[in-house]
């Protein structure tokens, strides 16, 4: 539970370093089988943003999650820092018959609102 209530007070997306500065009494291995744990429930989803970093979210469904309700994620090239764009769903994409899905990625990458105004000043 206390991790838990630290991933939900984390906003948009975190990293196991984000959660262990952010519980310092507990450890590192047990925050990352706790972060496993969820994303296997599915409470947490991971994120592959080519930072070298697996990211994390909370899942906000009270269910679990289908493909089709998956959101894209947007990666400053500035800052490093990764977002959820919560309403810009995943496009379906069509795949040859036989394959079966279980997940999808959908990584923007770009300048963040706040980076792209520091460039223009």
């Amino acid at each position: 539970m206390i991790v838990f209530r630290a991933m939900y007070e984390l906003h948009d997306t975190f990293s196991l370093t984000d959660l262990e500065n952010t519980l310092d009494s507990v450890d590192k291995s047990t925050l990352f089988r706790t972060l496993s744990l969820f994303a296997q429930h599915h409470l947490v989803h991971k994120i592959e943003d080519g930072s070298g970093s697996t990211k994390y979210c909370l899942c906000r469904n009270d269910h679990v999650c289908r493909v089709d309700e998956l959101h894209c994620h947007f990666y400053c090239e500035s800052c490093h820092k990764t977002y959820c764009l919560d309403h810009t769903y995943i496009p379906m994409v069509h795949y040859p018959k036989g394959f079966e899905l279980h997940s999808v990625d959908y990584l923007l990458k770009g300048l963040c609102p706040d980076c792209r105004n520091k460039r223009l000043d």
